[in-house]
């Protein structure tokens, strides 16, 4: 009997504690109605319920974290729609934190970069559109436009007291992932620079690394700074060609089929070279899994600042309206089991960046020239 009543009290608290729960939810969906009503009829203006719902969707997806987000029918199908060179952009990678627009990385040559916009930088306005209260995909959407158009952005800087203002003429932003030459006093060091994880970027990486081998290189250099990610299984791709065996990456998530290992095949193309690679807080992402697969195999040594923090995997997903939401639906782990989310890869080696255009002005890359000094200690 008193087996059958503890059960019977567990079973009833369970079913008492769902029901609350349900009818707790219920009483959310009446009051949010009420404050809708109530804003309908007192409010000073009148008001786009359509718009104001929009809102309140999109409210709720980035309540869960800066990458989820909702997106009307207009603005899903724009998304949807290949330019074919109609809209040019500036070249920035964005992300949103605490509701601002952040600049998660400017990509190398394009406007944003020759202009001054920096990793970490916040958006404050668009043109003369306060940024402050919309979504991610409303920046984006202000911040395309015909090519040759230019816009005004206002940014606020950590360090720096006064918001900074920037015109940039918008342009076609095509990015050639990877960039190659011979560094060092005898030009003895393969350097290679990888701006971001597109479909193309293993077969131009590969590329690269067979050039250099048919010569006497020492040792390489491979440069992720300002790389906003891209493809995950271009990450792991070029990952592999530095590892013999072991795990690269992990997802993992609420579903079965988005909890995955992966693992790096037999040969390494440099055979045991010494590698460093160049991070900064504009590394993300992509660029955090392959740095972070290095360093915890003790392939590389990792040098510069601490990376951006992006470990999270997002799918599109459509909505009977005709638009669509971008929901995060699993996380990276690096093969020590640690998560990239928030906290980035931290460098074996911290060397912080001087000067504002190191890619453009190898003189003041300190980084650079420093990891350069690592092979001829």
């Amino acid at each position: 009997m008193k087996k059958i009543f503890i059960i019977f009290f567990i079973a009833t608290t369970f079913f008492s504690n769902k029901l609350y729960s349900k009818n707790d939810l219920y009483e959310k969906i009446d009051l949010f109605g009420e404050v809708l009503e109530n804003i309908k009829k007192d409010y000073v203006d009148d008001v786009d319920q359509s718009e104001m719902m929009d809102s309140a969707i999109n409210g709720v997806l980035q309540s869960l974290d800066p990458y989820s987000a909702y997106m009307s029918p207009e603005l899903f199908n724009e998304m949807q729609t290949d330019t074919k060179g109609e809209f040019g952009g500036l070249g920035i990678e964005i992300g949103m934190e605490s509701g601002v627009v952040k600049v998660i990385s400017p990509i190398d040559d394009t406007p944003a970069a020759k202009a001054g916009i920096k990793a970490g930088d916040y958006i404050v306005k668009i043109g003369k559109e306060q940024v402050q209260g919309k979504s991610l995909l409303e920046a984006v959407k202000l911040m395309r436009g015909p090519v040759g158009s230019s816009i005004d952005l206002t940014v606020r800087r950590k360090n720096v007291k006064k918001p900074l203002e920037f015109k940039i003429v918008r342009k076609i932003i095509e990015v050639q992932s990877v960039s190659s030459k011979k560094i060092g006093d005898q030009k003895n060091l393969g350097y290679i620079r990888l701006k971001s994880f597109n479909e193309n970027s293993d077969k131009q990486f590969l590329k690269s690394v067979k050039e250099f081998e048919k010569s006497k290189i020492k040792g390489y250099v491979l440069d992720l700074r300002n790389n906003p990610g891209g493809l995950l299984t271009q990450a792991i791709n070029i990952t592999d060609f530095f590892l013999e065996d072991g795990e690269i990456v992990s997802t993992k998530g609420r579903k079965v089929s988005e909890t995955r290992k992966f693992f790096a095949r037999r040969g390494d193309e440099v055979k045991g070279k010494p590698i460093v690679v160049l991070i900064n807080n504009g590394s993300a992402s992509a660029s955090e899994i392959f740095a972070g697969a290095l360093k915890d195999h003790k392939r590389a040594i990792i040098l510069g600042e601490n990376s951006y923090g992006k470990g999270s995997v997002q799918s599109i997903i459509p909505l009977r309206n005709g638009g669509g939401m971008r929901l995060t639906i699993s996380k990276y782990y690096l093969p020590s089991g640690k998560s990239i989310s928030e906290v980035g890869v931290t460098p074996d080696i911290l060397v912080e960046e001087a000067g504002d255009n190191f890619l453009i002005n190898s003189d003041k890359d300190n980084q650079l020239n420093y990891a350069i000094k690592l092979f001829n200690s």
